[in-house]
């Protein structure tokens, strides 16, 4: 029959699949209901809080082998890949920097940046990440960054909007406190950067190329 799970806040699809005992997300994203929510929300891995989506219930595969035969099995999994982009304040990408990423409080090794592009491989089960920068050849302590793994909301709401601009160092306003000056001012910001109207508003176009500079 399966079962409607009400998606939370930090919650992506892999994680939601490992939970239901899928090796993958792929049967449940791709089951015909749920359709309507795979045209909103396009990326299985940037859901909203409160999206409903239809787990179905697994299916027994039986297979038959020869006695005495030998019977190899592959199991396909999700393989996900938290990808950061990196650059200092109008200077671009780092260039004399070293970059180490640890993964729910593991490290995951030493990490070699191309271009400020950064990828490791994570579990579907992770949460939080943290980003360590430390200059080549210097004493300082290295900056941490940390990272919420699944908080990343739809371009098309205002929380995601606003993680976008404040992650591509346009500061749009904390988290959970509404200011809608300080927002309006990032977008402006960000438009005229784009070569867009600037008009303040976060709308279709401005949206489209919120995504497209951010990544995702």
């Amino acid at each position: 029959m399966g079962v409607y799970h009400v998606v939370e806040q930090g919650e992506y699809l892999s994680m939601i699949a490992k939970r239901y005992g899928f090796a993958g997300h792929a049967i449940i994203w791709n089951h015909e209901k749920n359709a309507d929510l795979k045209s909103k929300r396009e990326n299985p891995n940037v859901l909203f809080p409160g999206d409903q989506l239809f787990i179905p219930d697994k299916e027994n595969k039986k297979l038959s082998i020869n006695t005495g035969a030998t019977a190899t099995f592959q199991v396909k999994r999700d393989k996900l890949k938290l990808r950061l982009a990196v650059s200092g304040l109008y200077l671009g990408p780092l260039e004399n920097a070293e970059f180490e990423v640890s993964v729910d409080g593991e490290a995951v090794k030493q990490v070699i940046k191309d271009d400020g592009i950064i990828e490791v491989e994570v579990p579907p089960t992770a949460k939080t990440a943290e980003l360590l920068i430390k200059e080549k050849g210097s004493d300082q302590d290295p900056v941490t960054i940390p990272i919420q793994i699944g908080h990343l909301d739809p371009v098309d709401t205002p929380s995601g909007q606003k993680a976008r601009l404040n992650n591509l160092g346009y500061f749009a306003g904390f988290p959970a406190k509404e200011d809608e000056k300080l927002f309006r001012s990032a977008v402006e910001e960000f438009q005229c950067d784009q070569k867009l109207k600037i008009d303040g508003v976060c709308g279709a176009n401005t949206q489209a190329k919120l995504k497209e500079a951010h990544g995702s």
